[in-house]
C-alpha cells in the first residue's frame, strides 16, 4: 500500500482531519490549529498521531507545553502533502461534479476501511515463516523499526502478503503493556522502545498513554494509573511496550 493510497483513503474517510495540516502551517499552534478545523484539542493530537503513523516520514513536527498548548509545524514531508491535499480537492470537486447519483457516493464510503484500533501503523512486508498453520509476518516499519505479526495461512493468502507488500498494522491500544525499560526482552513478543509524551488521565478507568518512537511513529496504550506508578513510567520516562505478535492485524487496500 503506497502512502498516496493510503493518504487518499483517509481524506475520502475524514477530510476534516486531514485539512488539519492546513490549519497548522497557517496557526503554528496544535490549539489554535484544532479550534480553527474544528475539532477539539484531544482530536487534533490523536489525528496528528495518525497522519504521522501512516506515512514513511512525520508529517507533523511538534513540541509539548508551547505557548498556546503546544507548537506545531509541518515538516518538509508535510508540506508536500499538503500541496497534493490541495490538489486533491480540485479533483474532488470534478468527481461531485461527475457522480450520476448520490448513492454513488454512499457505496464509494462503505468500501472504505473503517477501524476502532487506536495504532496504525504504515508498514512493509519484510520476511513471511510458516508456522503451521500460522504465518509469522515480519514487517518492517519508518526508519527500520521491525514489528511482527501471526496471522492464519489463509489470511496470508486473502490478502496477497510476500515480501515488499505494503499493509497497515492495526493495533488496539488495550493490547500494550507498557514496562520499565529495563525489562528483559521475552522472545516471540514485540518489544519496542519508546519515551512516554503525554499522559491523559480519565475520571474513572485507565489512563491514556502517547508514546513516541525512535523512528517517529506514536503508540497509543491504556495502563491503570496505580501500575504507571508503580513503575515509575512518568512523562519523559523511557518505557518499553510489549505486545505479542498475534495481537497485530494487518490490512491491505481491496
Amino acid at each position: 500500500m503506497s502512502l498516496p493510497t493510503l493518504l487518499s483513503q483517509h481524506i475520502v474517510r475524514r477530510p476534516q482531519r486531514i485539512a488539519l495540516l492546513q490549519h497548522i502551517a497557517e496557526q503554528g499552534s496544535i490549539t489554535r490549529a484544532a479550534k480553527s478545523a474544528g475539532l477539539s484539542y484531544k482530536a487534533a493530537w490523536d489525528a496528528i498521531d495518525e497522519l504521522n503513523n501512516l506515512a514513511q516520514k512525520p508529517l507533523v513536527e511538534r513540541s509539548v507545553g508551547g505557548k498556546g498548548g503546544g507548537g506545531a509545524k509541518l515538516s518538509s514531508e508535510g508540506e508536500r502533502v499538503l500541496r497534493l491535499y490541495q490538489k486533491l480537492q480540485t479533483l474532488q470537486a470534478q468527481v461531485l461534479e461527475a457522480a450520476e447519483d448520490a448513492s454513488d457516493l454512499d457505496l464509494l464510503g462503505r468500501l472504505m476501511l473503517r477501524t476502532s484500533a487506536r495504532n496504525q501503523l504504515h508498514g512493509t512486508v519484510r520476511s513471511i515463516e510458516g508456522q503451521g498453520r500460522n504465518d509469522l509476518i515480519r514487517l518492517e516499519l519508518a526508519g527500520g523499526l521491525i514489528l511482527d505479526a501471526q496471522i492464519t495461512h489463509d489470511s496470508t493468502l486473502r490478502l496477497e502478503l510476500e515480501p515488499g507488500t505494503e499493509v497497515v498494522a492495526l493495533i488496539k491500544a488495550g493490547w500494550l503493556d507498557l514496562l520499565a525499560i529495563e525489562a528483559p526482552v521475552i522472545p516471540g513478543h514485540n518489544d519496542l522502545a519508546g519515551v512516554i509524551e503525554e499522559i491523559l488521565d480519565a475520571e474513572d478507568g485507565p489512563s491514556e498513554v502517547r508514546i513516541g518512537l525512535p523512528n517517529g511513529q506514536t503508540l497509543c496504550a491504556l495502563a491503570e494509573p496505580l501500575n504507571l506508578r508503580t513503575r515509575g513510567l512518568d512523562v519523559g520516562k523511557a518505557v518499553r511496550v510489549r505486545f505479542a505478535a498475534s495481537y497485530v492485524l494487518l490490512g491491505t487496500p481491496l
